[in-house]
């Protein structure tokens, strides 16, 4: 053998015989293996990783940044509004009347429709919406002056914004938002808080036995 090895020539020494293809198929396999096992490795947004607590210093730096990332809802504000001006207001005025301002007017015996025009010095339009009026029906025979004094011809009904809705003050709140042309009559602290919130709407209430309005524009 050592004779025949001589004899063969060097390039046919060094020449290795080609990997048959099965052994060729075995290693890539192989190779896939391991690299589907990598992936396999566990997603870092996993729910089941742990999250680390945030630094108390930084809870309210994080908290005002997700408050600037909501989306913030802006109310347009009605094209008959200048500033707090409100120049759809106009004789005969809308007066929207609560259900404490008609008891508190009968208590003081005032008489609301000469009442109204003494202190606006114009025409009046007393407007009654049907939470008022289911309001005072629930009240019982207690407040029947009040109620018959609600079902005055001279009074305008009005229907409730939502059907269903028999909560006034949330009903007054929301029609004077939608049609800012109405002064509101009321002697109810938490409805007169909401309604300075929402600029051009007067508010008419009882002081001293007499009625006195409150943000009436100047010359209006």
């Amino acid at each position: 053998t050592l004779h025949t090895a001589r004899a063969l020539p060097l390039s046919r020494r060094l020449h290795k015989p080609p990997a048959s293809r099965a052994a060729m198929g075995k290693q890539k396999k192989g190779k896939t293996k391991a690299f589907a096992a990598v992936k396999r490795m566990i997603s870092p947004k996993d729910a089941r990783i742990k999250k680390p607590a945030p630094n108390p210093n930084q809870l309210p730096k994080l908290e005002r940044q997700r408050k600037d990332a909501e989306v913030r809802n802006v109310a347009q504000t009605p094209a008959s509004l200048f500033f707090s001006h409100n120049m759809s207001l106009g004789p005969p005025y809308h007066v929207l009347i609560d259900t404490n301002f008609i008891n508190f007017s009968i208590q003081n015996k005032l008489d609301i429709m000469k009442s109204l025009m003494d202190c606006l010095y114009a025409k009046v339009v007393p407007c009654v919406t049907e939470a008022v009026m289911a309001e005072l029906e629930k009240l019982g025979p207690k407040y029947r002056v009040a109620l018959r004094l609600a079902k005055d011809p001279r009074f305008e009904r009005l229907p409730a914004m939502r059907q269903g809705n028999e909560y006034a003050d949330d009903d007054l709140v929301e029609r004077v938002t939608a049609h800012r042309i109405y002064i509101v009559a009321t002697c109810d602290r938490d409805l007169k808080r909401r309604l300075r919130k929402i600029p051009g709407v007067p508010l008419i209430s009882i002081k001293e036995r007499k009625y006195q309005v409150e943000r009436m524009p100047e010359g209006q």
